[in-house]
Order: structure tokens, then C-alpha cells, then sequence
């Protein structure tokens, strides 16, 4: 993963820090009992050092042959530390040969698997440290190299794990957005064509009538189903809510819905109420004009408005009608519908011809 990279270049750099300050505590200490079995010990510490920047700058690489391998070359120079020190090998304080290059392994298994493996590493260095120690000259055994050691391996473990994740979920939104905004295209051409060509047929079919009217009712069930398929799947912010999703819950064979290719956001609860009152307003087309009859809903934005129109072909309201419902306590269109609306700041215009249909047109504040 690309995230691991600025981990394995730390570690290499730290390699060769660690490696160089080895290097100098020999030549402080003149290669102590044994230099010259010193000086092949830091011999084999930069030879590894080489390869092991090379090797796990190789993803393919980074397997667990490699892992082990460098636990098992860094343990080895560690207990080759007493018969390089011999008797000038201090008591307290000591610092093995190898110093602190021993942490790199532990700093590699940290970055690969996280805080578990990590800690694994660390106690396979520690235990040899501590064994060292204890077998050692008569000294106070001094646990601060392994608490380290365990510190390291847990702290570099679960940071890398985390920037893992965080690499991942960055991933899969980029893939989300490259994906929205190829729908979005997609709907945009889609709108602009195939869309606008159906609702066309479906216009004039009805006009015609006979089997051009079939026609035009597979036309427009064509185009409610494929605006559907643009509709924006993922979750909107907190609090806002698009239209559009809300609206195709009505489309069916007998009801066309009709929206743009972007989404039409409104506040969750301004979107939900209007929902249900173009929910309304087709219950009473089927209430008065049969189950099977035709309506059409169109949604459009504007000027700082979201229109929602509702179309039916019925015998239309006569004159006094709705006055005469809502003084009887019928309170269909006057709550369910206009109340709704004007509740949330908007306005509701209803247009009937009687014997040419009623059209319903619901507009809100965006």
C-alpha cells in the first residue's frame, strides 16, 4: 500500500543511524576484547543494513521469509555481543554491539502486521537482551532496552494500522466519488437524450390515442425506470435530504415521476413533507378517478424553490368543490396536502378543467 511507504523509508534511514552509532561505540571502545570479531560484526550489521533497504523497499518481498530473516540476523548479532566485549564488557548500562539496531526488525514486523506482531518481535529481541544480562557480570539487570523494545513494537504497530485503515476508507471514497461523478455524466447525456426522446413519445402517444397511446405508456414507464437508475444512492449530509429518491417511491406503471439528473436537496423534514403531500395528491387521483388511471409527477428546482407538479387526466374538480370538502370536515387536499405546504413556508395552486384533468403544482423553499 502506498501509505507504507513513508514507514519503510523511516526504518531504512533508521537502520543507518543505528548502524553508524554502533559503528562509533566500537571505535570508542578500540573493538573491545575481540576487534576484529567486532569489526565482522559490523561488517554483517551494514551488509544486512544493504539488503534489507533494498529487500523491503520491494513489496513483493516483504513476506514473512524476509521478516524472519531479519528477526533471526539481528538476534545473532546481538548474542555475539559477550564474546566481542569479553571481560572489558561493562556491568551497568551496557550497550550490546549491536546498540540500538537491534529495534529495527521490531520496527519492520511493527509496520507490517501491527501492534500484535510487533510486540511478537519485540519480545524475541528482549528475551535475548535480558538473557545476555542475566548471564552477564554481576550487575543490576536493567529492563529498560525491553520496556523500549515493547513500546516501540506496540506504538509503530498500531499507528501504521491506523494510517492503513485510513488509507483504505480514503480509497473507497475516491472510488465512490469517481463513481458519482460518472453517474452524474452518465445522467446528464442520458437527460439530455434518451430521456427527453421518451417523454416525447409518451406526450404524444397520449395525444393520439389507440395503440399509439400503448406506446406512450411503455415509453413513460421507460423513463421513470431509467431516472431511477440516476438517482444518488449514497447518504446524503446529516439533515438534508434529496427529493428525487423520495418521489421515484411513487413511480409504477400508472404514475410517471419525472425529476432532473441532480439531486434536489431540501432540509430532511421540508423533503418529507412534501413527499407525503405529492403522496396525497395521488391517493385522490386514485380515489376519484379509479385505480388504474394515469398521473404524472414532475419535480424541477428554481430560483431558491423546488416545484413538484402533480398531473391526472380525470374528470377534473368542479367549481366549489374543495370549499364544499373542507366545510364538511373532508380534509384531503386542505391538510393533507395544502397544509402541509403553506406549513412549511410554501404554496399550492391547483388547476382543473372539468372533463381535462387536474393538475396540482406544490412549491417550496430550498
Amino acid at each position: 500500500m502506498g501509505i507504507e511507504r513513508p514507514f519503510w523509508r523511516a526504518i531504512a534511514v533508521f537502520r543507518v543511524a543505528s548502524l553508524l552509532y554502533a559503528a562509533v561505540l566500537m571505535a570508542q571502545h578500540r573493538g573491545y576484547a575481540e576487534p576484529l570479531t567486532g569489526w565482522l560484526v559490523i561488517g554483517v550489521m551494514g551488509l544486512w543494513t544493504a539488503a534489507a533497504i533494498f529487500a523491503y523497499s520491494v513489496e513483493a518481498l516483504r513476506r514473512w521469509p524476509l521478516l524472519v530473516l531479519d528477526l533471526l540476523v539481528a538476534v545473532a548479532c546481538l548474542l555475539a555481543s559477550p564474546y566481542v566485549q569479553g571481560a572489558q564488557q561493562p556491568g551497568e548500562g551496557t550497550m550490546p554491539v549491536p546498540a540500538t539496531w537491534i529495534a529495527g526488525p521490531v520496527l519492520a514486523w511493527a509496520v507490517h502486521g501491527g501492534r500484535r506482531l510487533g510486540t511478537v518481535a519485540a519480545a524475541v529481541v528482549a528475551a535475548a537482551d535480558l538473557w545476555l544480562r542475566i548471564h552477564g557480570p554481576d550487575a543490576p539487570v536493567l529492563i529498560n532496552g525491553a520496556v523500549l523494545l515493547f513500546m516501540t513494537g506496540v506504538v509503530v504497530g498500531h499507528v501504521a494500522r491506523l494510517a492503513k485503515r485510513a488509507e483504505e476508507r480514503m480509497q473507497r471514497a475516491v472510488e465512490m466519488e469517481a463513481a458519482q461523478r460518472e453517474r452524474d455524466r452518465l445522467a446528464r447525456d442520458v437527460h439530455d437524450s434518451v430521456l427527453q426522446v421518451l417523454a416525447l413519445v409518451r406526450r404524444r402517444g397520449q395525444e393520439l390515442g389507440g395503440e399509439a397511446a400503448e406506446l406512450g405508456r411503455l415509453a413513460g414507464e421507460q423513463e421513470s425506470a431509467l431516472r431511477s437508475l440516476f438517482v444518488r444512492p449514497a447518504s446524503p449530509p446529516a439533515g438534508v435530504a434529496d427529493l428525487r429518491a423520495l418521489l421515484m417511491r411513487y413511480g409504477s406503471t400508472y404514475v410517471t415521476v419525472s425529476t432532473p439528473a441532480t439531486p434536489l436537496a431540501l432540509p430532511g423534514p421540508v423533503a418529507e413533507q412534501t413527499a407525503a403531500a405529492v403522496g396525497a395528491a395521488l391517493d385522490n387521483v386514485r380515489a376519484h378517478c379509479g385505480a388504474s388511471a394515469r398521473a404524472w409527477v414532475f419535480a424541477e428546482s428554481g430560483d431558491g424553490t423546488v416545484t413538484v407538479s402533480v398531473r391526472d387526466e380525470g374528470p377534473g374538480i368542479p367549481v366549489g368543490r374543495l370549499e364544499e370538502a373542507a366545510a364538511a370536515g373532508r380534509l384531503g387536499v386542505s391538510q393533507s396536502i395544502r397544509g402541509r405546504i403553506e406549513g412549511l413556508g410554501g404554496k399550492v395552486s391547483i388547476t382543473s378543467v372539468p372533463g381535462e384533468g387536474t393538475e396540482i403544482e406544490l412549491t417550496v423553499p430550498a
